[in-house]
């Protein structure tokens, strides 16, 4: 299939073009500095957008089978640590979402009138964020949303190419948990203070973390891809998250060290502000709709995937 990734350059984008590559696909990539854009095998094809329309790649659009729009500023930020969310931020946080998920319909929607071989499946990315903060009652995809800000976000992220459905596009929506990866987003920053013998839980330690180890993430995304009766939203999440003190205490033992400092919820909103949420904060969720498609995760509990990570 020919394939065309938007956010293709980030941390899941890289990591799912390469399997896509190595599975005999053709992938194209749109980056709004393609000639930044480094690292990756040299059959895959860089584009450049601007984010906000279909302006320049349009051909690329014409040529696809599928869209996978990934695109989205980082919530944590670009730092080692998470950036607070200034309005500013929260504003680019958003809009990123929204307008680069308008661009991909404007682009579907003129492939669909004039190019000759037409679109036939789009992956939207989300969160398990749309959600909201939940407590410990299990989380399907047939809960309600959040009203929170990044339940907002979700929200909108998920509204803005939800017409593909009315063009007769199959459109499948990744409410995604924590994917878990030593090669960036959150799982350094959650590993090291257990490195420095000074881990523990955050907050009270209630509050779940549906979590996902990056293996079974790609083999999702590539199930639900091939998998042409698949459609509507799915969690892509493992089917055992935990209470942050029970995380804790396995990447603890994990790493053969002690989990038994918690950080004060407190100390956490002083020091990060809005963005702590992302910790202190989680779901339930559990991956009802991906299950019942009938896919088989490598890693559904924790341990092993933190062996495997962390060996």
């Amino acid at each position: 299939m020919n394939i065309l990734i938007t956010g293709g350059s980030g941390l899941l984008g890289r990591r799912l073009t390469r399997h896509l590559l190595a599975s005999g696909h053709q992938v194209t990539i749109l980056s709004r500095k393609p000639a930044a854009v480094t690292g990756l095998p040299a059959a895959v094809t860089i584009a450049g957008w601007d984010g906000r329309t279909a302006a320049g790649w349009q051909p690329h659009a014409d040529a696809a089978d599928v869209i996978i729009n990934l695109a989205g500023a980082s919530i944590k930020g670009d730092g080692f640590l998470p950036s607070r969310w200034t309005p500013k931020r929260k504003a680019l946080i958003l809009s990123s979402r929204v307008q680069a998920g308008q661009a991909v319909m404007d682009a579907l929607r003129a492939a669909l009138r004039a190019a000759p071989k037409k679109p036939r499946t789009l992956l939207q990315a989300s969160a398990v964020g749309y959600y909201g903060p939940r407590g410990p009652e299990p989380i399907t995809e047939e809960t309600g949303p959040g009203a929170d800000f990044l339940a907002g976000v979700c929200q909108q992220w998920e509204a803005s190419t939800q017409d593909a459905e009315a063009l007769g596009v199959r459109r499948i929506v990744l409410r995604t948990g924590l994917p878990l990866t030593m090669q960036g987003g959150a799982m350094p920053l959650l590993v090291l203070p257990f490195r420095l013998f000074a881990g523990g839980w955050f907050g009270d330690g209630r509050q779940y973390y549906p979590w996902i180890h990056i293996e079974d993430y790609i083999a999702a995304l590539t199930f639900l891809l091939e998998d042409g009766k698949a459609r509507g939203v799915f969690n892509i999440s493992a089917p055992q998250p935990l209470p942050n003190r029970q995380f804790a205490a396995t990447l603890g033992r994990v790493l053969r060290r002690p989990s038994w400092l918690p950080t004060p919820r407190f100390a956490m909103q002083l020091a990060l502000g809005e963005v702590s949420t992302v910790v202190l904060d989680g779901q339930n969720a559990v991956p009802a709709a991906l299950q019942a498609a009938g896919f088989e995760f490598k890693y559904p509990d924790l341990e092993p995937a933190l062996r495997d990570l962390l060996k």
